[in-house]
Formats: C-alpha cells, sequence, structure tokens
C-alpha cells in the first residue's frame, strides 16, 4: 500500500480510510503530506455503479469524510491549545513551517472565520491551521462553528465534484491516475499565489525602507 496514493488507500481501507487520513491530515502535524483533495475526489468517483477495481458507498463515503475532517481539526486545535507554539517550533519540516507562516497570514488577513474556512482549500496549511488557531487562543466557540462550516463544504464539495463526473463519463475511472495529478496541480495553486503575494509584500517593503538614494529611512 502506498500512502501517498489516493487510490491505493481507498482499496485498502475503503471509506474507514477516508476517515483516518482525513483525521491524520487536518488534525496531526505528522499528517501534512496525506493526498486529503485527491482522496476525497477519488472515492466520489469509485462511489459510482460500474467503476472498476474498488466500489464504495456514497453515504458512507460522505460520513466519513465529515467525521474524520471535523474531528481532525477539533483534535488539532486542542493539541495547538495545549501545546501552543512550541509544538511547531521543533517540526524540522521546511513545508510546515512555510505552510505555519501562511496560516497565521491567513488569521490576521482575513480574520478568524474566513481563514478557518478557507485554510480546509489549501493543502499543508489546513494541517498547521488547526493547532496555530489553538495556539493562538482563537476562542473555542468561533474556531468549532467555522471549522465545521468550512470542513463540511471541502468533504462534501470534492465528493459530490468526484461522483458528479463519474456519473456523467463512461469509465471514467481509465482516466483516474491523470485527473488525480490534475486535481492535486489544482489544489495547489491557492499555496502558490499565497506565496508568491507574500513575497511580493517583502519585497515592496524591503523598497520602502529604503529612500531613493539608497539610504535606509
Amino acid at each position: 500500500m502506498n500512502v501517498l496514493d489516493a487510490g491505493s488507500l481507498l482499496a485498502s481501507f475503503g471509506a474507514l480510510g477516508v476517515a483516518f487520513v482525513l483525521f491524520a491530515e487536518t488534525g496531526l502535524l505528522i499528517g501534512f503530506f496525506l493526498p486529503g483533495d485527491s482522496l476525497l475526489f477519488t472515492a466520489g468517483l469509485l462511489c459510482v455503479s460500474g467503476s472498476s477495481g474498488v466500489r464504495l458507498s456514497l453515504p458512507q463515503v460522505l460520513i466519513a469524510a465529515v467525521a474524520g475532517a471535523l474531528l481532525g481539526a477539533q483534535a488539532g486545535y486542542w493539541i495547538g491549545r495545549r501545546g501552543g507554539r512550541p509544538l511547531l517550533a521543533r517540526s524540522r519540516s521546511k513545508r510546515l513551517q512555510e505552510g505555519a507562516q501562511r496560516a497565521e497570514e491567513l488569521l490576521a488577513r482575513y480574520g478568524h472565520a474566513k481563514a478557518i474556512v478557507l485554510a480546509r482549500f489549501v493543502p499543508v496549511v489546513r494541517t498547521v491551521l488547526n493547532p496555530l488557531a489553538g495556539a493562538l487562543g482563537v476562542p473555542a466557540r468561533t474556531f468549532a462553528l467555522w471549522q465545521v462550516v468550512g470542513g463540511t463544504v471541502w468533504t462534501v464539495g470534492l465528493v459530490l465534484a468526484g461522483y458528479a463526473l463519474g456519473s456523467s463519463v463512461p469509465n471514467v475511472d481509465r482516466y483516474l491516475l491523470p485527473m488525480v495529478a490534475v486535481i492535486v496541480a489544482v489544489s495547489l495553486i491557492p499555496l502558490g499565489l499565497e506565496i508568491l503575494r507574500s513575497r511580493r509584500s517583502r519585497t515592496r517593503g524591503r523598497a520602502a525602507s529604503v529612500s531613493p538614494t539608497g539610504d535606509e529611512r
């Protein structure tokens, strides 16, 4: 079994695997590399009657996806609340540290509610924002409300998107690997845009701190 391959995970564990992967990805810092987006989309595809290899139940997948995502986010929040910033500081992963920076920028730029919802759609950021929200003291009720909204929209939306495509295109499972690759690429766009925006902001900040003659203000 390849834990980075959505098809392999679903073939091995079915709907239960969806719950475990989403819990790990959204609740445990070690799960930042897991394929949440592609897993949800692929699970939706495999719920369609006639899909070869693995056949999943749509209600079971939806329940497992929502439960895993919501419980994982809540667990991550309480881990952050107990462990605080030192928990993130101990990680040596560059991707995790960059994700933490993006998550903090989202919270500062959009406020708690919007940032918690948006983070669900950004790989790595959705892993670190939950413990970061706990460490920064985001009110528990505020976090719980908006992580439920974001988590439900994210999971149900991607599963139903996969199911809709599988229902409308005959033998769509033959093109599973290319489609998963596209989903992964698309899911990385928000992260790439945030990194680009952050770098441009830092460049403008450095330029503004230097006078036209080259002297620092």
